[in-house]
């Protein structure tokens, strides 16, 4: 705490006590004049006033002298400290010297430490880069072979490929100018009906038998493309191709306007209904042909635009009995049409088919006979060749007898000629044979020895 603090603190305190002496006189001065005359008061309070003051003086010297020996000691403090603090300085910078050089002789150790670490991770470093950097070398001078193979692979198989584009470049040259002479042949109207008759003659001829059709039959006085010879009920059914192609095409042009494209369509479903109407005219006559007519389309877009947007015509076909069809769609005709004559035909053939079967049937019967004969054969085959191996083993058995056979010692000699050997059992004898047999039952069974001259 310094000086100018302790002087406040004194100073506060002095206050206080000031003010507490002149609240007590206060006090007392009221209570005096309450109970005493106006004069008496008044010395009273000169009086009180006078000792007061003295009081006052006397705090202010002792308060004098408790600042001048608090000045006293807080020079002294000051003078204790400045020397406390001086020694403490010496021993602190004398420690912090010590510390100083310790802690730099452990970093010195420690970078010693570490530099020599580091140089050995380097050293091991640099060897394993080495290591890899070899590896890698390899592997990079690997992967460019590979790569500079592959490169040329890849360049072999691009001019392999640009042969062939060029190739197909060609070829859709030659196809452009098929085109061009295609747009010119179905500009006509007879090429038109031309390329739809030959394009219904080869849907025809791959899908049916060559008698379930006939090519420009005659009805009459006209002829049909072609006429589907089916079986009862359906009958004969004609198909005729027609191409309306030309309003077809003008209905597709960009730059018409409504008007003109709505009398474009208006063209095209009368085209259609012309056609339609004559079909039906000329090719269904009951009695000859069946009550149905086919129209064949070469064009599936021309199909598609009839059934997409004008089913008035589809509708006023149906009620003429003529099926409007595209190459797709008449070709799963003529594969039902193939199912219809296919299931004829099995019908027409089952007597036959009857037979081959009850044929079958004798022939396996045959063939259960002969595989149970061959089946006795066989299992007494089996019995014989058990019979022959029982026979085997026993005279096999009674030869490994004959070898063992044993001199009798018990009688001081060999079996003299007269000695009669026991006779030997059958061949189809069933006993086992006798084996370890000790000397002891010699009487009972023995081996017979063989007499030695």
């Amino acid at each position: 705490m310094s000086a100018d603090t302790t002087l406040v603190w004194m100073a506060v305190v002095f206050g206080m006590l000031l003010v507490a002496l002149l609240g007590i006189g206060i006090a007392t001065w009221r209570r005096a004049c309450d109970a005493v005359s106006p004069a008496d008061l008044e010395e009273k309070h000169r009086l009180m006033l006078a000792d007061i003051a003295d009081r006052h003086r006397a705090m202010l010297g002792d308060l004098a002298g408790g600042l001048s020996e608090q000045r006293d000691r807080i020079s002294q403090l000051q003078l204790a400290l400045a020397e406390t603090l001086g020694s403490n300085r010496e021993s602190l910078l004398t420690r912090m010297g010590d510390q100083a050089r310790a802690e730099q002789e452990l970093l010195q150790s420690t970078l010693r430490t570490i530099t020599q670490q580091l140089g050995e991770r380097a050293e091991a470093m640099t060897r394993s880069m080495d290591v890899r950097l070899e590896q890698i070398s390899g592997k990079v001078n690997e992967r460019l072979e590979e790569g500079f193979r592959k490169t040329n692979d890849t360049f072999t198989s691009v001019m392999t490929r640009l042969a062939t584009i060029d190739e197909a470049q060609k070829k859709i040259d030659g196809l452009t100018t098929n085109v061009v002479s295609l747009q010119e042949l179905l500009g006509d109207k007879r090429s038109r009906g031309a390329f739809g008759e030959v394009q219904l003659e080869a849907l025809v001829r791959n899908l049916l038998p060559p008698d379930a059709y006939e090519f420009q039959a005659a009805i009459g006085s006209l002829r049909v493309d072609c006429l589907l010879k089916l079986p009862a009920p359906t009958g004969n059914v004609p198909v005729d191709s027609k191409f309306p192609l030309e309003n077809y095409q003008r209905m597709q042009e960009s730059g018409l306007s409504p008007v003109e494209r709505n009398a474009v369509q208006t063209l095209f479903r009368g085209d259609v209904r012309k056609h339609i109407d004559d079909i039906a005219k000329k090719y269904i006559v009951p009695g000859r042909t069946s009550d149905g007519a086919v129209m064949f389309l070469p064009a599936e877009a021309v199909f598609a635009e009839i059934h997409a947007y004008h089913p008035e015509l589809v509708a006023f076909a149906q009620t003429k009995r003529v099926w409007i069809v595209s190459p797709t769609t008449l070709m799963a005709v003529l594969n039902t049409a193939r199912a219809v004559l296919k299931d004829v035909e099995t019908r027409l053939q089952v007597h036959v088919i009857q037979q081959e079967l009850a044929r079958l049937a004798k022939d396996f019967s045959l063939f259960e006979d002969r595989m149970t004969k061959l089946a006795t054969h066989i299992r007494q085959a089996h019995d014989d060749v058990d019979q022959v191996a029982i026979s085997s083993r026993k005279i096999s058995n009674r030869f490994r007898e004959i070898e063992r056979v044993e001199l009798d010692s018990t009688q001081g000699g060999l079996i003299g000629p007269d000695a009669t050997p026991e006779p030997l059992p059958a061949a189809n004898d069933e006993r086992p044979p006798r084996e370890g047999r000790g000397r002891d039952d010699a009487d009972a069974g023995r081996t017979p020895a063989l007499p030695l001259d």
